[in-house]
């Protein structure tokens, strides 16, 4: 009896280590998820140059590698997020550079940068951002006064920014950046929204949800005015690819 308990035991163990020199076979719905991944609008525009090694098992994904900032960490983990099939994503992307301290002029520019650069209205007239004692300074060109206010009104709305002097001229012949009629996926689009969100002072303290399809974004979570809300609305509804938002955030 003894024996053969011995050598169910040891028959048991062989399974065991059978099973872990097994290396786990990635499924085509991981397959397909990094695939989605590599051809989303984020990652072939803003993380082309950053070095992400993409692992996905039963949508369980995990990220390593090197990004250039935090900025692009944050963006890698929303667009996997946002991707159907993934149930959680570890992130374990490390950061090029040494972040600048939070609300320095450096940690200020950045975050103006980023955000302008979400949003369709402005994202196609480069900027020159500069920034002291957390006034910023915009310079450049745009082809309208509308624009130009607009990017103000935009830049103020920053976390950490104090004040706003746009000395960005008017003219019909600024060089613009933008790709018309470029198709962006909803993955993106969700990860573009929610760090817009996060990065205007009139909407980062809301916990939001944000599911997009077909480009049409919903936006669920609880906003502390009307004022708020429709903030919320008008800040993803700028975001480049947005065909519509639903907005279905409550207020308190």
């Amino acid at each position: 009896m003894k024996k053969t308990k011995y050598s169910i035991s040891l028959l048991l163990a062989a399974v065991t280590l059978l099973m872990l020199s097994v290396p786990v076979q990635a499924s085509p719905m991981d397959d397909r998820i990094e695939a989605t991944a590599r051809n989303s609008y984020v990652f072939k525009t803003f993380l082309q140059n950053d070095d992400i090694k993409i692992e996905s098992i039963e949508g369980y994904v995990t990220l390593t590698g090197i990004v250039a900032d935090n900025f692009n960490k944050s963006l890698a983990q929303e667009t996997m997020a946002g991707i159907p099939g993934v149930k959680n994503v570890d992130n374990w992307l490390a950061v090029k550079s040494k972040p600048p301290t939070a609300n320095s002029d450096a940690w200020i520019r950045d975050k103006v940068q980023d955000t302008l650069v979400f949003h369709r209205s402005v994202s196609g007239y480069k900027a020159e951002i500069g920034v002291k004692d957390g006034i910023v300074t915009l310079r450049g060109e745009t082809t309208s006064s509308a624009q130009k206010d607009l990017m103000t009104e935009y830049t103020k709305d920053v976390v950490g920014v104090k004040g706003v002097n746009n000395e960005m001229t008017v003219t019909k012949t600024a060089n613009t950046k933008r790709t018309v009629g470029q198709k962006i996926d909803d993955a993106s689009i969700t990860a573009q929204v929610k760090i817009t969100l996060l990065y205007h002072r009139s909407t980062s303290a809301i916990n939001t949800k944000v599911e997009t399809r077909d480009g049409n974004v919903t936006l669920y979570g609880k906003a502390g005015s009307a004022a708020e809300k429709d903030l919320a609305t008008k800040f993803a509804g700028d975001v480049d690819g947005v065909n519509s938002v639903n907005n279905r955030m409550t207020i308190e």
